[in-house]
């Protein structure tokens, strides 16, 4: 192998040979537009069922719904500069592969890590999630625990390992089901909705409480990261683009569909739960769509396909924090024997690794805490992403793009902004899980400063982008 030109500050690519690349090759042409929606809805269907009921604890249903609104917002708008740059950079690196073009090394690094901070932890709140339907269900004596988590980790990344287009397919179908329990849920709970549910908090004495909003004005701001579950990880689906026949075309439509799909979800979850089970009473259970409902045939079998639409997120995380990590190691940012594919082209160690990682976390039992540290790697990474945006629309308004972002700058401009305030809040809410993933972060930092940026791999997909627009730019 041999160097290649310098990069960036400080930081030394090296041109690998052929056979590296070719153990480091994922399926291409497995999915379709609307299997990419499907992706994108599966990556998030998790959220109606559980975890975004805690924001009720800290903003009451009227802090939580304005808080929704403002986070849909910024999602549609950040889903929408993520199709543009999807359509123009189409690789396994998602919103890695868009910073690195636009931020250099360093930014390319520092929004692939924030993003593996999310992929890797979600999962594992999702994990404690799943034990607490499992539970309610009360089949055999089923009980919440560590040997559910594991139980989950095994079987879903040894499906994982047998393939894409297969694993692709399995999520869509969970998915599907994960949506029609929406909907069955939906029709129940309106025979018990009762408006007074929704105010029945009692109001503090903080700034501008009120029955609507009993925690005052910062709850709202409070409850950012928990309005943010409902759209947490739709914009994973950019890293299967390197899996996805036309890429240029399907990953966009795929990415819009589903945040389409997101919205109407979010809105019918937020209300119904609440109007039928009660703000106060919702605010700290385990699966709150089966409790809103009571007892009865309709909740039982809410909980049977809440236990669904949690796999689906579950199943589908662990493909997305598998990809995010794959392209980072085959680029050299991290260990490149993480990227190595098995025989069904599919990464086994970066699917392993972080599952191990999560099943740890997962032993804590600490849903809302995990999905507060989630929240923060997500959060940093819609910062850097729409910086990213912002920059190559700046700098390269002559690169191609099958897919322009409505509104340009101004569009991501506000999701830049929601991004900054939705930060700060996971300091609000946890400042110590926020820290803690603050730490971990500077540490993935650390180590590419003092290691891998002396060890980046030239020939990589990102990395040839990025030199791609290096050289165009030389030569303008």
């Amino acid at each position: 192998m041999s160097k290649g030109s310098n990069p960036g500050r400080g930081v030394q690519e090296r041109v690998e040979s052929d056979a590296y690349l070719e153990r480091r090759q994922l399926r291409s042409g497995s999915a379709g537009w609307l299997l990419l929606a499907g992706l994108g809805v599966s990556y998030v269907i998790s959220g109606d069922y559980s975890g975004w009921n805690f924001g009720l604890a800290e903003g009451g249903f009227g802090g939580l719904a304005i808080a929704s609104v403002v986070v849909a917002g910024m999602y549609l708008a950040m889903v929408l500069g993520m199709a543009e740059l999807s359509s123009a950079l189409p690789a396994a690196g998602g919103g890695y592969t868009f910073a690195r073009r636009a931020l250099g090394p360093w930014g390319g690094f520092a929004t692939g890590t924030a993003i593996l901070i999310e992929y890797a932890i979600a999962p594992a709140a999702i994990a404690t999630f799943i034990g607490a339907y499992v539970e309610s269900l009360g089949l055999f004596g089923i009980t919440d625990g560590w040997w559910v988590y594991l139980a989950a980790y095994v079987l879903f990344i040894g499906i994982h390992l047998i393939g894409v287009g297969e694993a692709l397919k399995v999520m869509f179908a969970v998915t599907t089901v994960a949506l029609i329990g929406l909907i069955v849920f939906g029709l129940a709970a309106l025979g018990q909705f009762d408006p007074a549910n929704l105010t029945n908090i009692t109001p503090t004495d903080a700034a501008g409480a009120s029955e609507l909003l009993p925690f005052g004005y910062l709850g709202v701001w409070s409850a950012i990261p928990f309005a943010i579950w409902f759209f947490l990880a739709v914009e994973g689906v950019p890293l299967a683009a390197e899996e996805t026949a036309n890429p240029e075309r399907n990953v966009p439509r795929g990415i819009i569909a589903a945040i389409l799909v997101l919205l109407g979800t979010c809105a019918l979850t937020l209300v119904l739960v609440t109007g039928a089970g009660g703000a106060e009473e919702m605010s700290d259970s385990g699966n709150p769509l089966v409790e809103a409902l009571g007892t009865g045939t309709a909740a039982t079998v809410v909980n049977y396909i809440g236990l669904a639409g949690l796999v689906a997120s579950f199943f589908s995380i662990i493909y997305a924090y598998s990809r995010q990590l794959f392209a980072l190691s085959r680029a050299g940012y991290l260990p490149k024997v993480l990227s190595v594919t098995n025989r069904r082209k599919t990464p086994t160690l970066a699917l392993l690794v972080p599952g191990a990682i999560g099943f740890v976390l997962s032993l804590t039992g600490q849903g809302a805490l995990l999905l507060n540290m989630a929240v923060f790697g997500a959060a940093l990474s819609y910062v850097l992403m729409m910086i990213s945006h912002i920059v190559l629309r700046v700098r390269e308004p002559e690169m191609p793009r099958p897919y322009r972002t409505p509104g340009g700058v101004a569009t991501t401009g506000f999701a830049l902004v929601v991004g900054v305030l939705a930060v700060v809040a996971t300091f609000l809410v946890d400042s110590t899980a926020a820290l803690w993933c603050l730490v971990v972060f500077l540490g993935f930092m650390a180590y590419f400063g003092l290691w891998s940026r002396h060890r980046l791999v030239a020939n990589s997909p990102d990395e040839e982008f990025a030199a791609l627009a290096a050289a165009e730019r030389d030569l303008g």
